[in-house]
């Protein structure tokens, strides 16, 4: 077929757009979704301790379910408790780590992983080089020229940020794992 030609495929020109208006919200999506799956997205995008009955709401649930809740996920590891009155809780960033880590080992070859690990540190070494420093919190934007300048610069150092997580959790999971036992990685 020529570049030129239409596809027999291809919709017919009176077809009805889709009317994205109908579509639910994200509000609703979440309100409809299982508990615990609401409440793991709460305590996800949690960054700080936070009590329960705020999780709760936020989480469209009572307060007793999110502490029932809440709890297993702290004796599973998912969540770190602050005891007090009120009781917080907060994400467990260790546990979302191991849990990114073991994706990464299943999703991917260690030549894969390895690849992906020199290419990440290549893109590392070009913002050291940019920016004269080893480590992108030393970057200092207030001497930048511009808004368009310090956009630039806010973007490149937060790409540089990103980097580095990525090139913390690729290292992680071409070496042994955490639990002591040897998994035979390849070692760049």
């Amino acid at each position: 077929m020529d570049d030129t030609e239409i596809s027999q495929d291809a919709p017919e020109s009176d077809e009805e757009k889709p009317d994205f208006g109908d579509w639910d919200s994200p509000e609703a999506v979440m309100k409809d979704g299982p508990i615990r799956e609401r409440l793991l997205d709460v305590i996800v995008g949690t960054r700080e301790p936070t009590k329960v009955a705020l999780i709760a709401e936020r989480a469209d649930c009572d307060t007793e379910t999110a502490r029932d809740y809440l709890e297993w996920f702290a004796s599973m590891g998912i969540v770190r408790e602050h005891a007090g009155r009120p009781v917080r809780y907060e994400r467990n960033e260790s546990y979302l780590f191991w849990r990114r880590v073991e994706e990464i080992r299943r999703e991917y070859s260690e030549a894969e992983i390895v690849d992906e690990l020199a290419e990440t540190e290549e893109a590392i070494a070009a913002y050291q080089e940019q920016f004269d420093t080893d480590n992108p919190d030393a970057v200092s934007l207030v001497g930048t020229d511009g808004a368009d300048s310090v956009e630039t610069a806010w973007e490149a150092v937060s790409e540089w940020k990103t980097l580095k997580r990525r090139a913390r959790l690729l290292d992680t999971a071409r070496r042994d794992d955490a639990a002591g036992s040897s998994v035979d990685r390849i070692n760049a």
